[in-house]
């Protein structure tokens, strides 16, 4: 997209530096919080009616008021899902609008290397209860990436992209129906050879497998799938052809029943999020000092907090009996004194002695 600093978007989004292709940051004037902008492009036979000259916005608002209502739907309140503030048409491009809080993305973090795998565990933890909320809503996220992922700057993961993903997908149904080539090829467009954005199967169980791909891809640095191109990736989730989990260690038994292609055989969000916890509990101490004591406290509905382990207090010194009891200690300034009185009680007792032994 064109366009820079100072420009605004929808009469309220003020661009707060130079966007990226179809994205950007702004500031909403009306409420003063930071935002992020995705877009969608239409396809000119959307924006247009019986003569292509002529826009015909109908299109359009159609697309918003769904992407809105999937918006209004959403547990908004969870704090480990980022808030869908709504969508616009502006010319050609659908926009969505998603709060933006201070941090990075998954995958700027994963530019540096892989994570270690109780790291990578916290995080997972954190984006299952995401998607519990979600689904217990009778929602399904369907755009679970590195890019939707925000690490924040207390080291919590918030899941968004659930607007710019519901947009994708309401796009590739109007352009290419329910199913078939036509849709796909739209989708393939859209969506590109992301690993996570093609499950055998959509709902709660595809999010789930998609979250099982992206935990390992934080172990490893790299999706389990080639990523070549959409055809070549979609046979190989198809095929189940893929790098094995146990490469990501600890973590390998969860994600192994995560990337199950069955969907009867994957855990739940809920009950992934206990079985991470569980995990997290019983992590030793890194030896590298990397990370403090990995206790961690469970919330209803909160993120998986780290906690720092109480030091222990001396343990007492074991008693020989029932009834003995500890020899008191002597401070070091009375030694001196006490060792000068002991000698000159031996001399006492030495004269005396000589004296008795003479008479």
């Amino acid at each position: 997209m064109r366009g820079g600093p100072g420009q605004l978007l929808a009469g309220r989004y003020r661009l707060t530096d130079r966007p990226e292709l179809l994205r950007a940051c702004a500031v909403d004037e009306r409420t003063g919080e930071t935002v992020l902008l995705r877009a969608v492009e239409l396809p000119a036979l959307l924006t247009a009616g019986q003569d292509p000259d002529e826009p015909n916005p109908g299109h359009g608002d159609r697309l918003v008021r769904r992407v809105a209502a999937v918006g209004a739907a959403a547990p908004s309140w969870h704090p480990r899902l980022l808030r869908g503030v709504g969508a616009f048409v502006e010319g050609e491009l659908l926009w969505t609008v998603e709060e933006r809080p201070a941090g990075r993305t998954l995958a700027e973090l994963l530019t540096a290397g892989p994570l270690p795998p109780y790291r990578a565990a916290e995080l997972a933890a954190d984006l299952a209860g995401a998607l519990r909320a979600l689904h217990e809503a009778g929602l399904a996220h369907g755009n679970v990436t590195a890019e939707s992922v925000l690490v924040c700057e207390d080291g919590a993961a918030m899941l968004g992209g659930l607007l710019d993903g519901v947009a994708q997908e309401a796009l590739a149904e109007d352009l290419g129906g329910p199913g078939g080539r036509r849709r796909y090829e739209v989708r393939a467009t859209l969506a590109g050879p992301v690993a996570e954005r093609w499950p055998l199967d959509g709902g709660p169980a595809g999010d789930c497998w998609a979250l099982g791909v992206l935990l390992q891809r934080m172990v490893t640095g790299r999706s389990p799938f080639p990523e070549l191109g959409v055809p070549e990736l979609v046979t190989a989730v198809r095929d189940g052809r893929r790098e094995p989990s146990v490469v990501c260690g600890p973590v390998a038994p969860a994600v192994e029943r995560l990337v199950q292609p069955d969907p009867m055989l994957r855990p739940t969000a809920a009950e992934l999020r206990e079985e991470l916890a569980a995990l997290l509990v019983g992590a030793p101490e890194p030896a590298d000092g990397e990370r403090a004591a990995r206790e961690v406290e469970l919330k209803p509905d909160a993120p998986l907090v780290p906690l720092r382990r109480r030091r222990a207090r001396p343990a007492a010194a074991p008693e020989t009996g029932a009834g003995s009891a500890r020899s008191p200690r002597i401070r070091p300034a009375l030694l001196g004194p006490l060792l000068v009185g002991g000698v000159f009680l031996l001399l006492v007792l030495a004269v005396v002695a000589v004296v008795l032994f003479a008479g």
